[in-house]
Order: structure tokens, then C-alpha cells, then sequence
């Protein structure tokens, strides 16, 4: 498994790297992160188990380590994030089936014309 405080530490680096390589495009991403953080009617907990949940849906290593530091922050507990990583498990097993469908629609339609 993942040393996640080494991770997240190289991770760190390599991003001030990018930010010497491309300053513009690490402003940009601190003001979207930035203004995606800040709500007004869901509190920060609930904000961080969307993202972890969204995490691993798109399989985003450094967003798990970033997101998991922040629900720890804001209180959530173990039990909590497993609930939150059930429906990402379940949306992704049901996007699973259903780009199974399109699969199966595709067979039916490829080669008709």
C-alpha cells in the first residue's frame, strides 16, 4: 500500500515544479480548488465525502490524499467515508452496466450501413 506521507510529499514538490514550469495554470487551479471549497449550504464534511467520492470514481490518487487529510480535518470518521465510498462504488458499478448497454447497442448497430 501507499506510504501516503511520502506521496504526498513528493506530490508537493512536483507540483511547485509545475508552478515554476507554469505559473498561470497553478493560479488557476488554486482559484477553481479555492472556489469550489468555499459553500454556502453544505458544510465541509459533507463537501470532502463528495470529493473522496468522486476520487475514486476517476481514480485520482493525489486528490484521495488531499481530500482524506481535509475529512479528517472536518471531523469525519472512518465509518463515515466508508458509507460516502459505498456510492461511489455502486455509481461505478452502475456505469459499469450501463456502458454495458451501449456495448450491446453498438453490436446491434455496428456494421448496418
Amino acid at each position: 500500500m501507499t506510504d501516503w506521507d511520502e506521496y504526498s510529499g513528493a506530490l508537493r514538490e512536483r507540483g511547485k515544479e509545475l508552478g515554476q514550469l507554469h505559473p498561470e495554470l497553478m493560479k488557476g487551479f488554486g482559484a477553481l480548488s479555492r472556489g469550489a471549497s468555499t459553500t454556502k449550504h453544505i458544510d465541509a464534511k459533507t463537501r470532502e465525502f463528495i470529493a473522496l467520492a468522486v476520487a475514486v470514481t476517476t481514480r485520482c490518487q493525489g486528490c484521495i490524499d488531499a481530500h482524506v487529510r481535509k475529512a479528517k480535518a472536518a471531523g469525519a470518521t472512518k465509518e463515515e467515508i466508508a458509507e460516502a465510498l459505498g456510492v461511489a462504488v455502486a455509481l461505478n458499478a452502475g456505469a459499469a452496466l450501463t456502458y454495458s448497454m451501449h456495448v450491446l447497442d453498438a453490436m446491434d448497430g455496428a456494421g448496418q450501413g
